[in-house]
């Protein structure tokens, strides 16, 4: 009863706390959408990039985009390392009062903006060298997000042989589910039903017919990199592509997999209601991370807030915005429902697998230990076990091998959403920073290939390895810069600040205290790792300057000039 308890209190926190009481202050005190202002997907409309969109669609588009493997493999950690208790907690007040914050509020300073990048109107709020360090920072934190991402799907596909038909399967239901949608401007409710059955047939024919690499690989390229290459060129195209055509429909149609796949998963949890077999608390200190504050705020990050989603807000879901009313669900509700993913996550995993082998036997803790299979597995096979064993007791005709692939499935999917769109997002980066000065860069192809290109050889070369242990705590730095780029436009504009700057003071402090721990952890240790302490000592720099630009604007010593100027409105 305890797991049916927690699942249900969270959704009602979600909704009525967080969607209902404090996403509607924010609407009246800050951002006061209207209608009959023009919003840059309508008023520069170009038919590739700011395109005007169905309000469900683009829920789906921005919802895939953020969600990724985020609030599935944090949650999975932190539970591991501090237990389910406190990683709760952290994503139902992260959520509310940060995450959704930071997503909302930076998709509709960017809307306000005529869409640009949260770095762009960084240079208008803090100064030219606060966005330069600020973009630069961006596109290494991008570049490594594109090659980890492809190299985790290429892993999945090579590990499940089977997914691979209906990932690739949808890419084409996609473009022709867009077409009916844009061209043809068919129904979207019967379209939609016609492209998620074809998607359910698909996920069967990969069950059917698996397409395993041979060992030796194809085309002198190992397993891993060959599809590590075909990621990455299907990444680079569906980046370049009107949105319309493949990247909306694609991010609308993988949102049914998860909530499918999340709607299994909530019944089955209400029809088994599992016990936590998880400790709910295993101490302030883990042996292998570090002390709860400040690293259970950084591994768990999507569930809860994530910098990565103001890029997403400003790159590609502020080009897209059809009207301003539209804002609050697709982007402060988006984030909610990633809470719920997160909260799923944790109760999935500590009630479908076991901390110690139940008395009586029975239980085959290669598959069903936690930490067993966190070992053998890592996340995606805690994650799929744990679906599989709730999944599977509530319907047996499901086998748990069949449940567990729905649930790796739906998370490969979204893992391939986020990888399109980043690639998208680090063009629009490069193109605002470096498109003036050099005109080589306006070219979006050539930008486009610059970055597949550059991730290639980071993912390829094993590189990523390297600097991936510190990139919880990059990304909450792009968190709390984002938070207070926010906090130094609501000044400007002459609205409160204190929704955002006090998130924003302790999501820095926060980073600087996990980098400070990091950096300390590679020096100290029996090896000294000196390439990652000296990052890590550079991040603390760039949080301090940060932090200090943003006070100094927000204290009146920077000035900062915001444009006056009326959003055009639309005609009466």
């Amino acid at each position: 009863m305890l797991t049916i308890g927690i699942l249900l209190f969270s959704c009602l926190f979600f909704y009525f706390i967080g969607y209902r009481f404090y996403a509607g202050k924010l609407d009246s005190e800050l951002i006061q959408p209207s209608d009959k202002k023009v919003t840059p997907a309508v008023e520069q409309n170009d038919g590739v990039d700011y395109v005007p969109s169905k309000p469900l669609v683009l829920f789906g588009h921005n919802f895939a985009s953020i969600a990724g493997a985020g609030p599935v493999i944090g949650p999975i950690i932190a539970m591991h390392h501090f237990g389910w208790a406190i990683t709760l907690v952290w994503i139902l007040l992260g959520n509310v009062f940060i995450g959704a914050v930071h997503d909302y509020l930076t998709l509709m300073v960017s809307v306000r903006n005529r869409g640009s990048s949260i770095a762009d109107i960084a240079e208008t709020t803090m100064g030219y060298r606060a966005k330069a360090v600020f973009a630069i920072f961006l596109v290494l934190a991008m570049l490594l997000v594109i090659a980890v991402f492809g190299v985790v799907a290429a892993k999945t596909l090579i590990a499940q042989p089977e997914m691979v038909f209906p990932t690739f399967a949808i890419i084409p239901v996609s473009v022709i589910l867009g077409w009916c949608i844009y061209k043809k401007n068919l129904n979207l409710q019967l379209v939609s039903a016609v492209a998620v059955l074809t998607v359910i047939l698909n996920i069967y024919i990969g069950f059917q017919i698996p397409v395993p690499l041979p060992e030796e690989g194809l085309l002198g390229l190992s397993p891993l990199l060959f599809w590590f290459v075909i990621l990455m060129i299907y990444a680079g195209v569906a980046s370049v592509l009107p949105v319309q055509t493949l990247l909306q429909p694609r991010d609308y149609l993988s949102t049914y997999i998860l909530f499918g796949s999340m709607g299994l998963a909530i019944a089955g949890l209400l029809w088994v209601g599992p016990e936590l077999n998880t400790p709910a608390w295993r101490g302030a200190m883990s042996e292998g991370q570090g002390p709860v504050w400040p690293m259970l705020f950084v591994l768990v990050a999507c569930g809860a807030v994530s910098g990565f989603h103001s890029l997403v807000a400003g790159g590609t879901t502020s080009k897209q915005l059809a009207t301003e009313s539209q804002g609050k669900i697709i982007s402060y509700g988006g984030m909610l429902t990633e809470g719920v993913v997160a909260v799923v996550t944790v109760l999935l995993v500590g009630g479908g697998l076991y901390w110690v082998a139940p008395e009586g036997g029975g239980i085959d803790m290669t598959k069903l230990g936690f930490r067993e299979t966190l070992e053998s597995g890592g996340w995606i096979l805690a994650f799929g076990n744990g679906f599989g064993n709730v999944v599977h007791q509530m319907l047996p005709i499901l086998s748990f091998t069949f449940a567990s692939m729905i649930a790796v499935l739906a998370l490969n999917t979204f893992v391939l959403t986020t990888l399109d769109t980043a690639v998208r997002i680090t063009r629009f980066l490069v193109q605002e920073s470096l498109g003036d000065k050099v005109p080589v860069f306006k070219n979006k192809f050539v930008v486009t290939v610059t970055v597949v290109f550059v991730a290639y050889l980071i993912g390829a070369t094993d590189g990523w390895q390297k600097i991936w242990p510190i990139f919880g705590a990059t990304n909450q730095l792009i968190a709390a810069v984002a938070l207070f780029v926010v906090a130094t436009w609501l000044m400007a504009v002459k609205k409160p600040t204190q929704y955002v700057l006090y998130p924003a003071i302790f999501m820095v402090i926060t980073t600087i205290g996990a980098l400070g721990w990091q950096a300390w952890r590679f020096f100290t240790a029996p090896e000294p790792n000196l390439f990652l302490g000296g990052t890590a000592v550079i991040l603390i720099g760039l949080a301090v300057f940060v932090g200090n630009e943003g006070m100094q604007a927000l204290r009146g010593k920077r000035e900062i000039e915001i444009s006056t100027t009326e959003i055009p409105s639309r005609a009466e």
